[in-house]
């Protein structure tokens, strides 16, 4: 069973951006940190990507594949196989997130 996303993982664009994020979720914690949510919104803040001479950085995160059975208050909870599509302002998908330091002591679906 893959672990749950909570505040405190590193969650970064493909390019090196870091990515903060405005919960939803201040009810359920995972080892003393909130556990995230698909709907939270995930914010990208650095990313250096160009196109050319144009500056293309990720400006958010939209995710893929959340817990298919663990929700809180009807929302999709984030695991460590969730996938996460970094997309810049213009909404195109510019490449997947990187997350490390998920919650290995509980466990979703």
């Amino acid at each position: 069973m893959p672990a749950i996303l909570q505040m405190g993982s590193t969650i970064q664009c493909t390019h090196g951006g870091m990515v903060s994020v405005v919960p939803t979720n201040m009810r359920v914690k995972a080892n003393g940190a909130y556990a995230l949510l698909a709907t939270d919104v995930f914010l990208v803040a650095g990313c250096p990507f160009m196109v050319g001479t144009k500056p293309q950085p990720c400006m958010t995160v939209e995710w893929q594949a959340a817990a298919t059975r663990v929700k809180i208050n009807g929302q999709q909870v984030l695991l460590e196989t969730s996938i996460g599509l970094c997309k810049s302002a213009e909404q195109i998908v510019q490449g997947v997130a990187t997350v490390s330091g998920a919650q290995p002591k509980v466990k979703g679906l």
